[in-house]
């Protein structure tokens, strides 16, 4: 099966969504060849039988030069290659452009969503593909007629326990873009609380960066906030670092935060419990990953008493008990978002639809 694949970044080396590679590369396993167009091209590293082609957007092309580039490059494909297939992955603007050709070629489109955000544009998406997929129930905001939930997929290899070292000091850690709807404050409001009532020295090391210009005010309030706090001696901030480089922080930590709301599918929990770490995060939507233990990892969104009662209950137990949490948490992550199973779901996905139409469903 020969694959066409949208992305809205390839980049090894990108730290937010570098991660697509290994995505690629894991799907290059399932497929025969795949033909990559993407928004904005980088450091490109991907399997022998995939190509990647850019439509110009880190060579400053204008939104109109990059839609001619984006039907140049997807012509050129369909006129060279049978194609079987097409998965849009993060980037559903290109679903939309390339749905009339798609759909008169009986070419299924898939399309990846996985955001709270519900907007016209996700609606026309989601009637023109085929299906959509998700990696969280909750992370898709639109009907669930067409929706596939296949989980995140992380890279079990790459974000796996550091056997050999030993963590001495008690770290919390939160990674992921420096934005509002990161509820980084509530963090903060936890660690003044913690800072009374833990009786042990701790840290809070908050990994990232700003993802547009109007996060560089927010992030300026939250350093203003560490004073205003009296956390100066316990907070710190890291820029945004690699894919290969974050492994070594999860390991490094004592316990992982996500204060993201309902609806997002935020993948740096899932890499952190991959690497056997309890994490405690405020989205009910990973309740079924935490299983037994969701009563004790989920806190309240947007409080900071519930969620310092959560890392206090953590923070306080034995590291034997922790050790517990992270190995449970990382075979839950095994099953429900495996890297490795992503061509796998993908596929059967596809194979659907020959059913379907054969049974006149659309």
């Amino acid at each position: 099966m020969n694959l066409i694949l949208f992305n809205l970044k390839t980049d090894a080396d990108d730290p937010i969504l570098g991660f697509t590679t290994t995505w690629i590369n894991s799907l290059a396993k399932h497929f025969e060849n795949i033909d990559v167009i993407t928004m904005q091209k980088g450091k490109v590293l991907v399997a022998d039988n995939v190509s990647v082609y850019s439509v110009g957007k880190e060579k400053g092309y204008s939104k109109a030069r990059r839609v001619l580039e984006f039907y140049r490059q997807l012509l050129c494909i369909l006129n060279a290659k049978k194609i079987d297939a097409c998965f849009s992955h993060m980037i559903h603007n290109f679903t939309i452009l390339a749905a009339p050709i798609l759909k008169a070629k009986k070419i299924p489109i898939v399309t990846w969503y996985a955001h709270p955000k519900n907007t016209w544009v996700l609606k026309l998406a989601h009637f023109l593909s085929y299906r959509m997929v998700t990696s969280l129930i909750d992370a898709y905001p639109y009907r669930r007629d067409k929706l596939n939930v296949i989980g995140q997929s992380i890279d079990m290899d790459m974000f796996s326990p550091n056997t050999t070292s030993s963590v001495s000091l008690t770290m919390i850690l939160c990674v992921g873009r420096l934005s509002p709807v990161k509820d980084h404050p509530t963090l903060l409001k936890a660690a003044s609380i913690l800072k009374k009532r833990l009786k042990k020295t701790f840290s809070v090391v908050i990994v990232g960066g700003p993802g547009s210009k109007v996060d560089v005010t927010y992030i300026n309030r939250l350093k203003k906030m560490v004073e205003e706090l009296d956390v100066v001696d316990i907070v710190r901030f890291i820029p945004p670092v690699s894919l290969i480089q974050l492994p070594p922080l999860y390991n490094e930590c004592t316990v992982h935060v996500n204060m993201s709301p309902l609806g997002f599918g935020d993948k740096v929990a899932l890499e952190s419990m991959a690497c056997g770490k309890p994490c405690v995060a405020a989205n009910e939507g990973f309740r079924n990953t935490f299983g037994k233990y969701a009563d004790n990892l989920l806190f309240k969104f947007g409080d900071p008493y519930s969620l310092s009662q959560c890392l206090w209950k953590i923070l306080s137990m034995k590291e034997e008990n922790r050790r517990n949490i992270g190995t449970y948490l990382r075979d839950q992550v095994a099953i429900m978002h495996n890297k490795d199973d992503l061509g796998k779901k993908l596929k059967d996905v596809f194979a659907h639809y020959n059913i379907d139409k054969n049974k006149n469903r659309f």
